[in-house]
């Protein structure tokens, strides 16, 4: 859970309201539900201390992807009001001596 207190803290600092955090559905679940602007962002939270970031999409492959597409999905059908926003799939990736935020890690089609 500290891997997902330093990433909603880094995502506080660049401007973002915080919606949700550990949301969760019968499909999945989704880290971190934030807003920014005209844009709500799902964000997978990946806390790593030795493995690389290149490791990424090993940990995050096509059926999780599928899964954090599905559960936000579930999300905006209990929260219609948001539906007006633009969505988007990021990753953050939290080791010891950095934070990395990668906006548009992966689309709506699940590709990488």
């Amino acid at each position: 859970m500290r891997g997902e207190d330093r990433a909603a803290e880094h995502l506080r600092g660049l401007g973002y309201r915080i919606l949700e955090r550990n949301f969760r559905s019968r499909g999945g679940e989704v880290d971190i539900i934030a807003v920014e602007g005209g844009t709500i962002a799902f964000c997978e939270v990946k806390s790593w201390e030795r493995m690389p970031i290149e490791g990424l999409e090993y940990a995050l492959d096509r059926r999780k992807q599928g899964r954090i597409i599905r559960t936000s999905l579930c999300y905006l059908q209990l929260h219609p009001d948001l539906t007006r926003l633009q969505p988007r799939f990021d990753v953050i990736f939290v080791c010891p001596e950095r934070v990395d935020y990668l906006k548009n890690a992966f689309s709506g089609c699940g590709a990488w």
